[in-house]
């Protein structure tokens, strides 16, 4: 797991301001300071050793190396990014497989009960497949952790042919996250000097072709930039635009409200960039008194109230809450896997089933991944 560096204590940027996830949030008080947790406290460990608030239950959907039940399809392993899509009156949930080799991408489809109906593969033939984000036009984006790595663009339903994206750029890929209103896709980059990008299609909806650009800053003054190459040899994406805002190790993204959500586990902070006001603050930042949320990684949202559940890799295993009123508290934590990260938190359409992985579960190995699934009266709904 990546530490805090040397510029642990730099504010974000002298273009930032203090945001708000919308524009009816009653506080403007970013960072997010622990507190308690609009859920309540952790009760003891289920079955299943997962700690939740009083009113929620888990289950276990899917075992890497195992065939998922119901079905003849072997679960993936080291199970990663991931994301929900209606499908008639159920859902379904794809995950990512961040394996160096046979990486790739599955799907395992609900019905309207929540029942297991099928599981397929939906991308082979990859490299360590980390995170990604869903479309509008409800395909997957699957991205590549590895150099000069590609954006796969991928059919959740398991009709069509996954499509490798060159224009979005070959660079260490980690998140995508679609942002319909300003017309563009945000991209994410796992290095320790990494950028953020932005990738402007030609025609929204197609991917074939469009504009690349990274995130600069110039004193307080933030502007995004068009990538000359976006093949990214013999100059990675990253060095090619003077001025490119640096970023710690980015992780997961999300977009709602005109706002992205972004997060970098190298310092463990959650950002976000205002589309509109083209300002950049910091959501969240560990260096605080009895701060819950380390090894900062994928991100997602719920839509009826606003809160960002994010996951740890690392730290106490835990998905933590960030309320619109700027608290940041312990939503649920895995036991006895230490050896572990937590990946792809989604939520099914209907906003009241998570989502998510533990990578390599009690055993440790990329072979041991368990998919859970958690239920309960989360808020909003």
């Amino acid at each position: 797991m990546k530490r805090r560096n040397v510029m642990r204590a730099a504010v974000a940027g002298a273009g930032s301001v203090a945001l708000g996830f919308t524009m009816t949030r009653p506080s403007f008080a970013y960072p997010a300071v622990p507190g308690p947790s609009p859920y309540g406290a952790l009760q003891p460990a289920d079955a299943r050793g997962i700690q939740l608030p009083t009113g929620f239950t888990s289950r276990i959907v899917a075992r890497s190396s195992q065939t998922v039940p119901g079905t003849s399809y072997t679960w993936h392993g080291a199970p990663d990014g991931g994301a929900c899509f209606a499908d008639g009156n159920g859902w379904i949930y794809v995950s990512n497989a961040e394996l160096s080799t046979g990486g790739g991408a599955g799907a395992l489809r609900f019905d309207a009960s929540g029942n297991i109906v099928d599981a397929y593969r939906i991308l082979d033939g990859t490299r360590t497949n980390c995170a990604g984000g869903a479309t509008p036009w409800n395909t997957w984006l699957s991205c590549e952790e590895v150099d000069r790595g590609f954006v796969y663009e991928t059919d959740p339903y398991g009709a069509g042919a996954a499509v490798q994206r060159p224009a979005m750029g070959r660079f260490k890929h980690e998140a995508a996250a679609a942002d319909a209103d300003h017309g563009v896709i945000y991209l994410t980059e796992d290095v320790s000097d990494g950028a953020f990008y932005r990738f402007r299609p030609t025609t929204w909806g197609d991917l074939a072709s469009g504009t690349l650009q990274v995130l600069t800053q110039t004193g307080s003054t933030l502007a995004w930039a068009t990538v000359p190459d976006p093949d990214g040899s013999p100059t990675a994406t990253r060095n090619q635009v003077a001025g490119t805002r640096r970023f710690n190790g980015g992780e997961g993204c999300y977009y709602t409200d005109g706002i992205c959500f972004f997060t970098t586990k190298g310092d463990n902070r959650v950002w976000a960039y205002d589309a509109d006001a083209n300002t950049l603050a910091t959501v969240y930042d560990d260096n605080v008194s009895g701060a819950p949320l380390t090894g900062v990684d994928n991100i997602t949202g719920a839509s009826g109230s606003g809160d960002l559940f994010v996951a740890e890799d690392g730290g106490n295993m835990e998905i933590c809450v960030i309320t619109p009123d700027d608290v940041v508290a312990p939503f649920l934590r895995i036991t006895g896997q230490s050896a572990s990260e937590i990946c792809g938190p989604a939520f099914n359409p209907a906003g009241n089933r998570l989502y998510f992985s533990s990578q390599r579960g009690t055993s440790g190995s990329s072979s041991g991944g368990i998919t859970y699934e958690v239920t309960g009266p989360f808020r909003g709904i």
